[in-house]
């Protein structure tokens, strides 16, 4: 577990996710704040627009498959974690300290409760992100990315992520700040900078999705805070939508609004807040 200035950093690299077929249940939690009302309002249609982008994910390590084949065994999973489709073809975004190695074997499963095969296709450390493609998409719709990166202090998230031992949650927040101001490093992976969120994520959520109040996305779940006695903080860090795009856009061909969102930076964001009038 590694320190940042007082705090440290836990990933969500090891959860256990079940291969069952019946439709996912989200389960809503907003235990650590009161987020704003249009959220907690608007859940459910938020839900509706974004549940079917979201993924969960095990993953395999393909160097040990030729062996498995010949003795005609399922290779044991190394990680599980969360992830989201953003393109029609099938490609998944998820964190990079989920899918650990290119060409590894994953496994998805959407949210009719079907499983997707695919591979891990590309992988950047230093801001820990992962490309995987699935072999077929059907049930499946890609995230809606957000034309404006920039949120204001305050203002109400959620994010779509599988907890360990827990089923498929949606965590109701907030944004904390729009910057960390420092980069962190933990093993071969790392971020430069991240949004801060009062998020209450637990190990497995790590690669899912955040989305603002329309149900755009505005970033990707890379680790949960904790302080130096490992006592969670209910603060999470998120990889936000221009670094997704600039990754995203180097690797595959990316749409009109992912290309949109490669030259903006959220570290020049303004730190302007929410008014709480009323």
């Amino acid at each position: 577990m590694k320190k940042i200035g007082a705090v440290a950093l836990m990933f969500g690299v090891v959860a256990c996710v079940g291969g069952g077929q019946e439709p996912r249940q989200i389960d809503v939690s907003n235990s650590t704040i009161e987020p704003a009302s249009s959220l907690v309002n608007n859940i459910d249609s938020l839900l509706m627009k974004t549940g079917p982008s979201y993924v969960t994910l095990v993953v395999h390590d393909s160097s040990s498959e030729e062996i498995a084949r010949a003795e005609n065994l399922m290779t044991d999973a190394v990680t599980s974690g969360s992830g989201f489709v953003i393109d029609p073809s099938g490609y998944v975004l998820t964190a990079g300290h989920v899918a650990m190695a290119p060409g590894w074997r994953v496994e998805a499963r959407g949210p009719d409760g079907r499983s997707y095969k695919g591979r891990v296709v590309k992988l950047l450390k230093n801001n820990d992100l992962a490309l995987i493609k699935l072999e077929r998409t059907s049930g499946l719709r890609a995230v809606t990315p957000s034309d404006m990166p920039c949120l204001k202090v305050g203002e109400g998230i959620f994010s779509l992520g599988k907890p360990r031992k827990s089923g498929d949650t949606a965590r109701l927040g907030e944004v904390a700040s729009m910057s960390f101001g420092r980069s962190v490093t933990y093993d071969d992976f790392g971020y430069p900078d991240a949004m801060v969120l009062k998020l209450e994520t637990r190990k497995g959520e790590s690669g899912g999705p955040v989305f603002n109040i329309n149900g755009d996305l505005t970033g990707m779940l890379v680790s949960t805070l904790s302080d130096s006695s490992g006592r969670h903080l209910n603060l999470a860090h998120a990889v936000p939508t221009p670094d997704l795009a600039r990754f995203v856009c180097g690797a595959i061909s990316c749409s009109a609004k992912w290309r949109a969102l490669m030259s903006t930076n959220t570290k020049s964001c303004p730190a302007t807040r929410v008014s709480r009038q009323g």
